[in-house]
């Protein structure tokens, strides 16, 4: 297992954390873990509060093509991959790549970019409909963590299962003690929740060789 964080060119947006963290309710977060409209093109209180495609994946698959050198031919999955935008920017930089999403949002694959109708599949990451060793590169980004822990490690398991070695997990995490607390009042769908030490106990546990980052909130 590597530790590389390959969303550093995503742009950083400025959170409104007292906003969140006022708005934080028991009623919030089951609305957000529905994955639907409201937590896509709601309020902010609830999700994203709209999300919408401005080509901001584009750097990130760059990087993502550079650091598998993935080529023409080769298939690459997006598990959690909403409307499909990294899909869309992956096949944008690298011309012949065969790309697919798999997302538990019925309303999220309903409302995809043009471009990915057809790739996008309803599932989610603890038993995904493809065979072993089926894809050359496997992405899941901020969304293991959406799980209970048992679950977190079968989906884990899938990951390495259909691309041995060649995963990338991208997970909510904290640091300090400051840092934790501001995790709990901004997160709203993480199930499951550790400092960098406790993400790395559970990929070993899974068996996990890929790649794997945080995110944490500031």
């Amino acid at each position: 297992m590597a530790e590389i964080n390959l969303l550093r060119r995503y742009p950083r947006s400025k959170r409104n954390i007292e906003k969140r963290t006022s708005a934080q309710s028991a009623e919030n977060i089951c609305i957000a873990r529905e994955y639907s409209r409201e937590y896509f093109d709601g309020s902010r209180d609830t999700g994203y509060g709209g999300y919408r495609y401005d080509g901001r994946w584009m750097a990130i698959a760059e990087d993502m093509v550079a650091h598998w050198g993935l080529k023409p031919g080769d298939r690459v999955l997006d598990v959690g991959c909403a409307k499909g935008f990294l899909v869309k920017d992956l096949m944008k930089v690298c011309p012949g790549l065969e790309v697919f999403g798999v997302d538990i949002s019925e309303y999220a694959l309903m409302h995809c970019e043009p471009e990915v109708v057809g790739r996008l599949h309803l599932g989610n990451c603890v038993r995904m409909p493809f065979p072993d060793n089926s894809f050359a590169a496997v992405v899941a980004i901020n969304v293991v963590h959406n799980l209970e822990r048992s679950h977190c490690i079968t989906a884990v398991r899938e990951i390495e299962r259909l691309a041995p070695g060649r995963g990338y997990i991208q997970v909510d995490s904290y640091r300090t003690t400051e840092e934790r607390e501001l995790f709990l009042s901004w997160v709203l769908t993480a199930k499951t929740h550790y400092d960098p030490a406790g993400w790395r106990q559970l990929f070993w546990e899974a068996g996990y060789t890929g790649d794997y980052y945080w995110t944490i909130i500031e």
